[in-house]
């Protein structure tokens, strides 16, 4: 064993500190999905955010939470005004993310010491460090960049002055996007969308009436909206994509009213509310009826933020479990020596380097397909991985905050102590973007519309081919069995009817995402003992492939194995402490 990894008990809690240093599953993730280049001019950035995290914005988030905001839809004479009013420290947050970090600026437009606009790879991490202190607030600059991600691609130029606001690193300049979708009778059936666009004399203008129910940054002046032409089709086919401003250009307020604003459980930070459009003057995206397919695209940067959002939500809840379980005494001892704690925090940070793993491999496929254009076999692996990510990230990171409040007892109960708020704001991931039915059914689409299963499988085969280190021999065996396994299941399902199919879905998801993820592990644990002579990832594969995939008597309470409670596999994993070759054969079970 070398190398002592982190002493989480220097900390009194997960604040004043730097989240970047302290997140080396996170900066291993990055490093392996970022172009080299990228990496190199990136690494400054992500350490001087997770800095500027740690210890200037994770207490003004807590205050923003505490305070909320209020929504005043009319002046005293009766004048409409659709005005949020925000804490003070939401212009803070709001100067530190756009103008001082540019996270909606530096994919469309070349940051500061580089030469050209950066993937959105770097997009995603930096949205994955934000959502350490607030994952509210991660939505409204999200959607911004999703909603110029849609302009870039299907404007025809007649909205560029909304796209240069959009993704203006001028806090004076910028406007924030959204995207509003929901309506009361629609839900997650958007074709079921009656929000109707009345064409106007002019040229690509059209008048919106209608509500839309769940609104997420109300008061955004670049949001998109869908809505029915009055001889559209019915179902998503007949959905044209509208810019809609909260203000028009000459100055006067759009006619919509903001009705109110949702009293939500979490993400305080984002005002939420109902709109009813009511003659509100909205501006085509591109070609009418084409709307949700734009829209779609957009959904995919969505689905993958809020992936990348349930990782910052896991790492923020993890270090304040580590620090409480390294500062917290109890009949003498730090708890986190006893055997429970210690097999509780590997099996959470084992949870999240595998979130991490599948969620920026996805981010990755979605910067490459950004970059190189269509690539019939990255689209394949996105349309997959995407739904997969966004469905069970999102789980992760409810059970993670919660099992992290756990840790923290009493205190973690109360307002103070963060992970409350950080259960409060998890509880939302797997709700936007679709809930996880729906996602599970996206799933079987990509399998039946894409064949996505046509490139599943040679990139889980290559993945495992490339194995050969002895350390990983009988984990990669393990896993190689279920890939087969999986393989089977594919082939089988295809030969069933859709209502089975649907009923095993989450399932299937599920296993697509522990076998990738597996392979994933395992290809990083090779690199790590290649290269650095560390066994640590090979000891995260072997915890991960053994929790998913083994199969045990009474529930392993008499397999004799002692994982979690080796020091060095607990220094590794919790601490990130290196691990010397052998490590694993030491500490797994002799059958294994």
């Amino acid at each position: 064993m070398t190398g002592d990894g982190i002493d989480y008990g220097d900390l009194d809690e997960g604040r004043h500190c730097n989240y970047w240093a302290l997140d080396p599953t996170l900066q291993f993730e990055a490093r392996r999905v970022y172009p080299t280049e990228e990496f190199e001019w990136a690494e400054d950035v992500l350490s001087s955010f997770g800095d500027v995290l740690g210890n200037r914005l994770a207490d003004t988030a807590d205050r923003i939470d505490e305070a909320g905001h209020e929504l005043r839809s009319f002046d005293k004479h009766g004048n409409r005004l659709n005005e949020v009013e925000y804490h003070p420290f939401v212009h803070e947050q709001e100067r530190v993310a756009y103008e001082e970090f540019g996270l909606t600026h530096d994919a469309f437009h070349a940051p500061p010491g580089c030469d050209e606009p950066v993937g959105l790879t770097h997009t995603l991490t930096m949205q994955a460090l934000l959502s350490y202190v607030d994952a509210g607030f991660c939505c409204p600059v999200s959607m911004t960049t999703g909603a110029a991600i849609v302009l870039e691609k299907f404007d025809d130029g007649s909205l560029e002055e909304y796209f240069e606001a959009l993704t203006a690193r001028d806090a004076t300049e910028h406007i924030e996007g959204a995207m509003f979708l929901t309506e009361k009778q629609g839900g997650s059936d958007v074709g079921a969308n009656k929000v109707r666009a009345e064409r106007t004399d002019e040229d690509d203008v059209y008048e919106l009436h209608g509500e839309k129910w769940f609104c997420s940054n109300i008061d955004a002046e670049g949001a998109l909206a869908l809505a029915r032409t009055p001889d559209a089709p019915d179902g998503v086919e007949g959905l044209s994509l509208f810019l809609v401003p909260k203000t028009l250009p000459d100055g006067e307020v759009n006619d919509a009213h903001f009705r109110r604003l949702k009293d939500k459980l979490g993400t305080i930070s984002v005002p939420t509310g109902e709109i009813e459009f009511q003659g509100a003057e909205a501006y085509l995206v591109g070609e009418e009826q084409a709307g949700f397919r734009y829209m779609a695209e957009m959904m995919n940067f969505e689905r993958l933020t809020n992936a990348t959002g349930a990782v910052g939500v896991m790492g923020r809840a993890l270090l304040e479990a580590k620090v409480r379980a390294a500062n917290r005494e109890a009949f003498g001892n730090p708890i986190e020596e006893y055997p429970l704690m210690r097999r509780d925090l590997v099996d959470m940070a084992v949870d999240y380097e595998a979130a991490v793993a599948f969620s920026f491999e996805a981010a990755r496929l979605l910067d490459e397909r950004e970059r190189a254009g269509d690539d019939s076999a990255a689209y394949q692996l996105l349309r997959l991985f995407v739904p997969i990510a966004k469905k069970t990230t999102a789980r992760m990171a409810v059970e993670t905050s919660s099992y992290a409040m756990e840790i923290l007892g009493g205190n973690g109960y109360v307002r103070e102590h963060t992970t409350e708020r950080l259960l409060r704001d998890a509880q939302v991931l797997p709700i936007w973007e679709g809930p996880s039915n729906v996602l599970a059914l996206d799933v079987l689409r990509a399998l039946e519309r894409e064949n996505a299963h046509e490139a599943l499988v040679p990139y889980v085969r290559e993945k495992l081919d490339a194995v050969d280190h002895p350390e990983l021999t009988a984990v990669a065996d393990e896993v190689t069995s279920q890939f087969r396994d999986l393989q089977n299941t594919l082939g089988a399902l295809a030969a069933e009817d859709d209502d089975y199919a649907q009923y095993h879905a989450k399932r299937l998801a599920d296993l697509i995402f522990d076998v990738v993820t597996a392979a994933l592990l395992l290809e990083e644990a090779q690199w790590q003992l290649d290269e650095a002579d560390d066994a640590r990832k090979a000891l995260v594969a072997w915890h991960f492939v053994d929790t998913r995939f083994g199969s045990e008597d009474a529930y392993g309470v008499a397999s004799g194995e002692r994982f979690a409670m080796d020091d060095d596999v607990f220094a590794s994993i919790v601490k990130h402490a290196t691990a010397e070759p052998g490590v694993l054969a030491d500490a797994a079970p002799a059958d294994d």
